[in-house]
């Protein structure tokens, strides 16, 4: 599982140092891909075969389904990062998500995102509330524990 902000830069030659924490899950390789939002995902191998399982389901004769996979893997690229922790992320990648020298990377879950410093914080500020306001649709009574015991 992926979490935390981290807040590395992208080289001239288009490199992105992986935070420390990332490293060992995606050490034998990544795919690189479009986001929603204009963001790139990072997927780990076997997270990738899981969702390209998934993608296989969706029926040829459905247009959503044929233009959303040639989207997502027409822009996708597999990498393995260098001895420094490094990935080169591919120019019509870094073109897609506008990303230029200071970049956030998310953990999101099951996949990091990177996103253009300036893009995530608009991003972060404008879901801030929805986020609040969200949690009880998302997790039904709320996030605390089920079982709360009282103590008198």
């Amino acid at each position: 599982m992926f979490f935390g902000t981290y807040t590395p830069r992208l080289d001239d030659k288009g490199r992105l140092f992986l935070p420390a924490k990332f490293r060992d899950e995606l050490a034998e390789g990544l795919v690189v891909t479009r986001g929603q939002e204009r963001c790139l995902y990072v997927w780990s191998m076997e997270e990738f075969g899981t969702l390209t399982a998934r993608l296989r389901e969706a029926p040829v004769t459905n247009k959503a389904a044929r233009d959303y996979v040639r989207m997502f893997f027409a822009g996708a690229s597999d990498e393995t990062p260098d001895k420094q922790g490094r990935i080169t992320l591919p120019p019509m990648l870094r073109e897609y998500a506008s990303l230029t020298k200071e970049c956030i990377v998310i953990g999101a879950m099951n996949r990091i995102e990177i996103w253009d410093a300036e893009a995530w914080q608009s991003y972060s500020d404008q879901q801030e509330q929805a986020f609040a306001d969200l949690s009880e649709e998302v997790f039904p009574g709320g996030l605390t524990p089920s079982t709360t015991q009282q103590h008198n």
